[in-house]
């Protein structure tokens, strides 16, 4: 089955880099610097960031549906980025980690789920998406549980 996977658009996130630390605390936003290669994902782009690189760490309510599954989480981005949106291929961000993905449907109601290695993504992919009632899936990193990227059918 083919399939669609998509980062966070950059533009919201866009005049958060402009603001002062202060600023971006009232915001419950930290900047950082990756001090670590594969430690610090970028969710727009759905690439990690090299040591070194700025990026700011804020709560982002990436499923707000209006069900019990509602929810939101810790999310890094990073400046200049464009949003990842590719059809049938799996970037190796999440190709390198341990992957929750969860199968909801059109009222947002999970489905099902389950734990995979990125390496095995599509697999788990196909058989979630062969319950026609699973209109989209959301993909967490397992281990810190934050949102990584969201699948729909292509």
């Amino acid at each position: 089955m083919r399939f669609r996977i998509t980062g966070l658009p950059a533009e919201p996130f866009i005049g958060l880099f402009t603001l002062s630390d202060e600023e971006l605390a009232g915001r419950r936003a930290v900047r950082v610097v990756a001090d670590q290669p594969h430690g610090y994902p970028c969710r727009v782009s759905l690439t990690d960031a090299e040591p070194g690189q700025s990026l700011i760490l804020l709560h982002y309510e990436h499923h707000a549906v209006d069900s019990p599954f509602r929810s939101s989480h810790a999310i890094y981005i990073r400046e200049g980025e464009q949003q990842y949106d590719r059809v049938d291929e799996v970037p190796d961000q999440l190709r390198r980690r341990l992957l929750s993905v969860r199968g909801f449907d059109a009222r947002g109601m999970l489905r099902d789920a389950d734990v995979v290695q990125g390496t095995a993504l599509e697999p788990l992919i196909d058989r979630l998406f062969a319950d026609s009632q699973v209109s989209y899936l959301h993909i967490h990193m397992a281990r810190p549980g934050c949102y990584a990227a969201r699948v729909d059918r292509a």
